[in-house]
């Protein structure tokens, strides 16, 4: 067979991989949302896009992003680009991973176990939502080696739910814990509030017409069930319908992750533990005091609170305070490779990102998470050649500013 063999001629358009094809319908996160939300329920589209109250947060993210610059470099040989990453003792094929999406079945049933699976496939960390639609359980089967598990404060009994999760999560196989910060109290998000959004589903005439007129997510729902709390099964009593699980969650999912109850997991739990949601200093250094092994700089995507800084924004005086003995990570509007360089640049060791593997999902099915990694990833080689970047490790040297009042430096001075 010619090595030519599935391509004709130059050009995007020359390949005939499944790959290829793929990007030239969804070239873009932004394609992919388009595609969602044709795809999808009113309803799940606003969970999947929405924020809180203004969603003056989300936006935030985003431009703070789009602000930054960096000065290209050309004339070395950037034709073997290297992107491996060392994080916790173990090797990752990109600085990227998924970050934990609460309800994400609502989005597309079983998204859980489809973005695990191409994670997995991908060599990237995947946080499994403590209020995801499929238990830990299943995916450590199916993402034995990159599966992480996210946790929410859990008051009833002492935290009894808490730390059987904990004790789940190691019997699983879970290779870092991820407990989250920014959600001391429940917050109004207006478009779910528009939409009287509940799990179970509640019918109503406009939810009726947006099922009707969303034939696939129906039937992949017929298939798959009503999306359910999975995690919190074992701890419902009696039949756990998932009316019951959802009013368990509802009840007693309530109050702040403390710095007590960080200790107390700490004590119990031997592998990495990562705080999630921090933005100011002091916070971040009080966590590290107390043992935790690194930080994912958060604003919840813009899900919380919308007076929250944008998570780029506040990352080098983290960075600057505590040095470069903890991994510091960041979310929140990562939507292409030029973002996880940009992050990188910036000083983070790692990079998540939640809402584009999920619009995959929702608009190419099981197919979609894995085409969001390949794009991340060939997105990120031309980010790094463009940069003069052969191996990220070496981000230090770039030259860059993340506003047009600063003037350009990099890190490394």
């Amino acid at each position: 067979m010619s090595a030519n063999a599935g391509s004709a001629g130059w050009g995007v358009g020359a390949s005939n991989t499944t790959e290829a094809r793929l990007l030239r319908r969804h070239p873009g996160v932004g394609s992919l949302m388009t595609a969602a939300k044709r795809r999808i329920p009113g309803f799940a589209f606003d969970y999947l896009e929405g924020g809180v109250g203004d969603e003056l947060c989300i936006s935030r993210n985003r431009r703070a992003l789009d602000e930054i610059e960096i000065v290209p470099r050309y004339g070395d040989d950037v034709s073997q680009i290297q992107t491996a990453v060392r994080l916790f003792g173990q090797d990752y094929d990109l600085p990227l991973g998924v970050a934990p999406m609460g309800l994400s079945g609502l989005v597309w049933p079983d998204a859980d176990l489809f973005i695990a699976k191409a994670a997995e496939e991908a060599n990237i960390p995947f946080i499994l939502s403590m209020v995801s639609n499929v238990d830990v359980e299943t995916v450590c089967s199916v993402a034995p080696n990159t599966t992480w598990q996210q946790l929410y404060a859990v008051p009833q009994s002492d935290y009894r739910v808490v730390f059987d999760m904990v004790d789940r999560a190691e019997r699983a196989g879970v290779r870092a814990l991820v407990l989250t910060m920014d959600t001391p109290m429940r917050q109004k998000r207006l478009r779910d509030t528009r939409n009287g959004l509940t799990v179970p589903f509640r019918a109503t005439m406009r939810t009726v017409y947006q099922v009707a007129t969303s034939p696939r997510w129906a039937l992949q729902v017929l298939r798959s069930g009503q999306p359910r709390f999975a995690n919190f099964v074992p701890y419902v009593e009696g039949e756990a319908t998932p009316n019951k699980v959802a009013n368990y969650v509802n009840e007693y999912m309530v109050g702040p992750t403390t710095w007590d109850l960080i200790e107390r997991v700490r004590a119990r739990w031997k592998k990495p533990l990562v705080l999630k949601g921090h933005q100011h200093v002091e916070d971040a250094v009080r966590a590290i005091e107390l043992g935790v092994d690194g930080l994912i700089v958060s604003n919840h995507g813009g899900r919380q609170f919308d007076a929250a800084p944008a998570a780029i924004d506040v990352l080098q005086d983290l960075r600057d305070r505590l040095g470069h003995g903890v991994p510091i990570m960041i979310d929140g509007s990562i939507c292409s490779g030029l973002d996880v360089l940009k992050s990188r640049i910036c000083g983070a060791d790692f990079v998540f990102a939640g809402r584009p593997f999920l619009a995959a999902t929702a608009a190419l099915g099981k197919h979609g998470p894995a085409h969001m990694a390949a794009m991340y990833r060939s997105e990120l080689r031309g980010a790094m050649g463009q940069s003069g970047l052969s191996d990220i490790s070496n981000v230090e040297s770039a030259t860059f500013r993340m506003h047009r009042a600063q003037p350009f430096g990099n890190r490394r001075a």
